[in-house]
């Protein structure tokens, strides 16, 4: 599939690297992936435009929502509806919530019928301070206004310089919250796209290691389907949940 939309207007630098969308498109061990379907891959968008998107980010109170339970989510924080984006922000948005993004992420997936967020619900702009932590989880399963399954989660990392002794990694968790099976750490321009279910767990349980301007940045956005056909089941198979944490052996939330 040739794909021309993402290249840039008259005066627009291309969000993707030169070949980053056709090596996204090329991806053929999405459902291979363990303990369930991911995959993740460096240098996919152009460093320019991510930078961009770090010049735009929002900072005053009206434009962000808080997230400080405790226990669960510490430091971090997060955008809303309501917070207006920058315009290189968000072009971001718009093009990978386009028919020929949601095309590129069907074929890699072969999940059909995917659909974006208008509402960002929980995606959009995430950041950590350090000594923040998001425990491990699986996410809410239902679009809370449109009841559509949630079906996949695609991060992209901001973080240039950083290090593994800062910590932050995402953690993948196998479905009997038995073991760690892959560690992420969150670099600059590294992508990680998965499936989301019940069982999906992942998070960063472990707290940021750094000075307190350190912060662990990311673009998030979520895509839903009507049903789950492509796995044989049907809209509104299980019940509806809210995020589920998840307890690690011997060491908690």
């Amino acid at each position: 599939m040739k794909l021309n939309f993402f290249g840039g207007g008259s005066g627009e630098i291309p969000l993707f690297a030169p070949d980053g969308l056709a090596r996204l498109e090329a991806y053929q061990g999405f459902q291979a992936g363990t303990p369930y379907p991911h995959l993740v891959l460096r240098d996919l968008f152009n460093p320019q435009a991510l930078r961009l998107v770090l010049k735009e980010w929002p900072e005053e109170e009206r434009e962000i929502e808080k997230h400080d339970d405790g226990t669960y989510v510490k430091k971090k924080t997060g955008t809303t509806w309501k917070t207006k984006f920058g315009p290189h922000t968000q072009r971001y948005f718009t093009e990978l919530s386009s028919p020929a993004f949601l095309q590129v992420l069907q074929k890699v997936t072969n999940m059909w019928g995917l659909m974006p967020d208008p509402y960002m619900f929980g995606g959009g702009l995430h950041a950590t301070a350090a000594g923040g932590k998001l425990a491990v989880h699986a996410d809410y399963n239902k679009h809370p206004f449109f009841k559509l399954d949630r079906r996949l989660n695609l991060l992209i990392y901001l973080n240039e310089g950083w290090k593994e002794e800062n910590g932050g990694w995402l953690e993948l968790w196998d479905r009997e919250m038995k073991h760690c099976i892959k560690r992420i750490l969150p670099e600059f321009n590294q992508t990680v796209l998965f499936a989301t279910d019940s069982t999906s767990f992942h998070g960063q349980p472990e707290p940021i290691v750094g000075p307190p301007d350190l912060w662990r940045r990311s673009i998030a956005l979520y895509y839903f389907s009507n049903g789950r056909a492509d796995e044989g089941l049907p809209p509104d198979s299980s019940g509806e949940h809210s995020t589920l944490w998840q307890k690690r052996p011997a060491a908690g939330y």
